[in-house]
């Protein structure tokens, strides 16, 4: 299945859930842009894939004699290859000890790997959630299996790096953003500013994609993420997170700056500077030729 039949499948189960569950506490995109990228790339065969998955919250209330008590919050995301892979599905629910919420997603998980891959599945997957969900409200849970639920958890620790491509980057307000929230968010790597503008964070994967949600609804000319790493962490450890760094800190870095404006950067200082930290192949990437 290409690229572009994974976006269409999920931009039509999209569309069904959204007539499905018209209602917004039932169905909440929570990234709209998202959305507008996805249905962008699927009805222009010369767009680019779109930069961020799509995300949004299906409420459910399971079928139990007190579901009005009862709900249960599935925020889900999209993969780039879904269906071809399993959606990312987190259920989350205030009645839900600790262990009990993770021995429930760790189910939901297995459930989802086993059924849902090639065929469009968040219906199956909330109609799970749905039957299911209600039976780990007050679940105790042996202690060998909330260690192997503990477990799991902690494998689900990823490590992501974002290389993020910018038209340019001039404004002073963006450039301080751009440092004040990548140390917010305990992120490291680096900024260029000027045309082109280069900008790579790396950290845990909720913080980079808080990082690029937030950066992404400022005013670009264009701005995309063109190359994104992903690692699982075993463990999750400070000391695993730290070991996948390349980065000790964000800084802005200017290389030679030149032209009228003073603001066209040395790219071959850039890439000495990608070169001594272990990334000279994201030259190419940024800028379709090898670095020297």
């Amino acid at each position: 299945m290409t690229g572009r039949e994974e976006a269409e499948m999920q931009v039509s189960e999209l569309d069904l859930l959204s007539s499905m569950f018209p209602y917004d506490k039932e169905f909440v995109v929570t990234d709209q842009l998202a959305v507008a990228e996805l249905k962008h790339y699927v009805e222009n065969p010369s767009a680019e894939m779109p930069s961020s998955k799509v995300q949004f919250i299906l409420n459910v209330k399971p079928e139990v004699s007190n579901a009005s008590m009862v709900e249960f919050s599935m925020a889900c995301a999209l993969p780039f290859r879904y269906p071809t892979v399993p959606p990312e599905i987190t259920v989350r629910s205030s009645l839900l000890s600790r262990s009990q919420q993770v021995h429930l997603n760790s189910d939901l998980k297995m459930y989802l790997m086993e059924n849902c891959c090639g065929e469009p599945c968040m219906l199956s997957a909330r109609e799970w959630v749905k039957d299911h969900a209600a039976a780990y409200v007050g679940k105790e849970l042996s202690s060998s299996s909330e260690s192997a639920s503990n477990a799991m958890q902690s494998e689900d620790t990823i490590f992501t790096r974002l290389w993020i491509y910018s038209h340019h980057i001039y404004n002073k307000q963006k450039r301080k953003n751009i440092i004040d929230w990548a140390k917010e968010l305990s992120l490291t790597g680096f900024s260029m500013p000027g045309k082109p503008g280069v900008v790579c964070v790396e950290g845990l994967q909720s913080s980079c994609e808080e990082f690029w949600s937030r950066i992404r609804r400022l005013t670009w000319k264009r701005i995309l993420i063109r190359h994104r790493e992903d690692v699982s962490l075993e463990g999750g450890e400070h000391a695993e997170i730290q070991k996948q760094r390349k980065f000790s800190t964000l800084e802005e870095k200017c290389f030679d700056a030149h032209g009228t404006r003073g603001n066209h950067m040395d790219l071959g200082q850039l890439y000495r500077f990608l070169e001594e930290k272990g990334c000279a192949d994201i030259f190419q990437m940024y800028f379709g030729v090898e670095g020297h």
